[in-house]
């Protein structure tokens, strides 16, 4: 900063004050000042910033299998969310949730000295290992359940059921089955949840669900077992990869989509568009979560205390190709 201020002709002070955007800066000074860092190739010492400032500016993020689609696209929607508050972030990807994990996580992040933590936690497993930790950082939970210990931001999985399977049963279907995710995934309850009341609703009995694994190989071997079944007019999937495992079963066992069988996904995948038809879903705004779990967390950070809230952002249904009237 010396070096940087010799060159432009000012005081160490009003260097500073330019590092810090403080208005009280001629503007041809500040231009001057900005052309010596440019030119010296100067960057500030974050460490001895946060040193003296007691904050670091970055922020901690616990994810689970950036693998799947949702998980990788909530935590890119927090990292793009954390940079334009003016964040940095550091990433703790688990193989596996449990509480001794979680816990390590947050002990690396902690000693990293992050101002607050978000925990990627779409799995029950996960909500119930963050709600039995003491936590001394503020922390906000993405895709968990009820806010507990701690807030959370997730979208609204059941809303997102019910428009999937809504729209199947006003297309005149009888009944709509589905290809559920993994038991333990509260993304999975929640779209069950849905599929399950708006069947309720409507006076129609819900088929037993078909497990799968978010995979389209489960999607798959779903599709065929759909597939041999005479009654099967319309099916909600509880993911689009697992979805284009059910087209691909559907196509080989020359069940044709939308005329025989209606199909819609959940997620609106960047490919969805481009299945064969092209696939009905419901898409979620990770984009959203992600900047409403950074909003949240920098309020803790602002405001000095750890509030209790759940925030909930609503599904959009996307109509393409892949549904028609029973």
């Amino acid at each position: 900063m010396a070096d940087v201020a010799k060159e432009a002709g000012v005081s160490h002070q009003t260097v500073s004050r330019v590092l810090n955007d403080h208005p009280n800066v001629r503007s041809e000074t500040r231009a001057r000042v900005l052309e010596a860092i440019d030119k010296l190739g100067y960057r500030r010492n974050l460490v001895a910033r946060a040193l003296v400032t007691k904050h670091s500016r970055t922020l901690g993020v616990v994810s689970f299998d950036t693998t799947l689609y949702g998980p990788a696209s909530t935590v890119y929607g927090i990292e793009r969310a954390a940079r334009s508050a003016g964040y940095f972030v550091s990433i703790v990807s688990l193989r596996s949730i449990d509480r001794a994990g979680v816990r390590d996580a947050l002990d690396y992040l902690a000693d990293q000295g992050v101002d607050g933590i978000v925990v990627v936690a779409p799995q029950r497993s996960a909500a119930q290992a963050l709600a039995d930790l003491p936590l001394g950082i503020p922390t906000v939970a993405v895709e968990g359940g009820e806010a507990g210990e701690v807030c959370v931001v997730c979208v609204d999985q059941v809303a997102g059921g019910r428009l999937a399977t809504e729209h199947l049963l006003s297309l005149g279907h009888e009944t709509v089955w589905h290809v559920s995710g993994p038991s333990d995934w509260l993304e999975a309850e929640g779209r069950v949840s849905g599929w399950r009341a708006a069947l309720e609703q409507a006076g129609r009995e819900a088929p037993r669900p078909l497990a799968g694994d978010w995979s389209p190989r489960s999607g798959y071997e779903a599709g065929r077992s759909l597939a041999s079944m005479k009654n099967v007019t319309a099916v909600f999937v509880a993911n689009d990869q697992m979805a284009l495992g059910v087209l691909r079963a559907f196509t080989e066992q020359g069940v044709r989509v939308p005329e025989q069988v209606s199909v819609v996904g959940f997620d609106d995948i960047p490919e969805s568009e481009f299945f064969s038809p092209p696939l009905t879903t419901i898409r979620q705004d990770f984009d959203a979560v992600g900047r409403h779990g950074i909003e949240v967390l920098v309020r803790q950070l602002e405001g000095g205390h750890q509030e209790r809230e759940r925030l909930v952002v609503p599904p959009t249904f996307v109509h393409r190709g892949s549904t028609a009237r029973a």
